[in-house]
């Protein structure tokens, strides 16, 4: 799924999400003989200031490349997972795209997305890209895509709780027995503390149930995506865990079926102790929800294996010219990924209109660029990047592994394994996770 604010500057200032328009490319070649490109994703009107931070940084390249006229697309949101294929295959898609990871290799499939391998190497940047991030658009050796941010899962949580308990905020738990007895010593707190909580609908449930069981070395699906694999010990252990705090400790609160909105909530309140999610998640409890900076916290996942992550890129349409291709590499270089500066590394100018720098990811880059990246967060950070710090360290010991194949699909089946076991203190665990093993097996059978 996708994160909840992984656009740094707008999340902070609690607009909702960045946004486009259907409408594909109306020719490579202006009036003015300019190469125009189509792109979305531009910030809606409602969001004012980085609808201006957006179309500031469109001039200020087209000044830098007099021969390139880029026109920009809005709406909502980036991506319509409802209307996403139809507007590819009706060539209402703009020439460059936005698609969440998990889409990539499905747009490659249907033969919508230009190769870009002949023209990679003009983007400056792309050698300084995470190498993992790279590979997500990187299909039978060829590539398709550009990545643009990337989030991890960790384990946001409440420092000022962890106090009341008699926990040390500076040393969150790193065991899922860690996070428990956490859970239960916040929860004792009482008047309506909770000390854990947990999605069980809108396939929230099975987003979180794939993060816990790769945090425990477990997986959803077999290496080669043919076959389910949740049916295991791993995966039991994740839903006896779930079902001990909430039934046993009574750590998780009576109300269940919640979605992310209501962990935020229970968070900025000051009644929630932790709860997984990506740094991203931080911002909006602050700007939205009541918490102060200084009380939240995010750790690595516990488990101590791998942690689930995701992010987003720009596709090219399969009908773009080699013009358009190039200009559309350009305008990403400009955009968003050169370290320190653009769209969302412009941390001078997000710091100065009220956003949040400093927050531990997205992490886009390796080596020399990361460090410059860095550098220039660390120089107008402004919030308390010491909470974070555990995180940033746990998380070099941890594997990075993207969201399953079908994961919407998958997350649905799953939501209902969660949620039962949430909602019914005598469900079965064992023929649950042999139904949804089976459901699955149908799921990755049609493909």
């Amino acid at each position: 799924m996708r994160s909840t604010g992984i656009r740094r500057t707008l999340v902070a200032l609690g607009a909702g999400a960045l946004t486009l328009t259907a409408c594909g490319s109306s020719g490579d070649e202006a009036a003015d003989g300019k190469t125009r490109i189509t792109v979305n994703c531009m910030p809606p009107r409602s969001a004012e200031v980085d609808r201006r931070f957006f179309e500031e940084d469109i001039a200020a390249f087209e000044k830098e490349n007099p021969d390139i006229d880029v026109v920009p697309h809005d709406a909502f949101p980036c991506q319509d997972p409802k209307t996403f294929d139809a507007k590819l295959a009706g060539g209402q898609m703009e020439d460059v795209f936005y698609t969440y990871f998990t889409d990539a290799r499905h747009v490659v499939d249907i033969n919508q997305a230009a190769d870009l391998t002949p023209y990679v190497d003009e983007l400056k940047s792309y050698k300084t890209i995470q190498p993992q991030l790279r590979d997500i658009y990187t299909v039978d050796g060829k590539v398709y895509g550009i990545p643009r941010t990337g989030y991890s899962m960790g384990l946001i949580y409440h420092r000022a709780l962890f106090e009341r308990a008699g926990l040390d905020p500076d040393r969150p738990p790193t065991t899922w027995a860690g996070v428990r007895d956490a859970a239960r010593r916040i929860a004792a707190l009482g008047d309506g503390t909770v000390g854990y909580a947990d999605y069980s609908a809108q396939n929230q449930g099975g987003w979180h149930f794939t993060a816990e069981l790769y945090s425990r070395g477990g997986d959803v699906v077999s290496a080669d995506g043919e076959k389910a694999t949740v049916d295991t010990p791993e995966a039991r252990a994740v839903l006896r865990t779930l079902h001990d705090m909430r039934w046993k400790d009574e750590s998780m609160g009576s109300r269940q079926l919640l979605v992310i909105n209501d962990a935020q909530q229970m968070m900025g309140a000051g009644k929630l102790g932790m709860y997984l999610a990506a740094p991203d998640n931080i911002p909006i409890l602050v700007k939205e929800k009541g918490a102060e900076y200084q009380d939240i916290a995010i750790a690595p996942m516990p488990g101590g294996r791998a942690t689930l992550i995701g992010g987003d890129g720009y596709m090219f349409g399969r009908n773009a010219s080699p013009e358009q291709i190039r200009a559309g590499l350009k305008w990403l270089d400009h955009m968003f990924l050169t370290p320190g500066d653009g769209f969302l590394g412009d941390y001078a100018r997000a710091g100065r209109n009220d956003a949040p720098v400093g927050l531990p990811e997205p992490r886009l880059f390796t080596g020399a660029a990361d460090e410059r990246d860095q550098r220039a967060k660390e120089a107008h950070a402004n919030v308390p990047v010491e909470n974070y710090q555990s995180f940033l360290d746990g998380n070099q010991k941890l594997e990075m592994k993207i969201e399953p194949p079908h994961a919407q699909q998958l997350y649905s089946v799953l939501d209902g394994v969660v949620s039962a076991v949430l909602t019914k203190e005598d469900a079965d665990i064992d023929r649950l996770l042999k139904d949804a093993s089976g459901k699955i097996d149908g799921i990755l059978a049609r493909g």
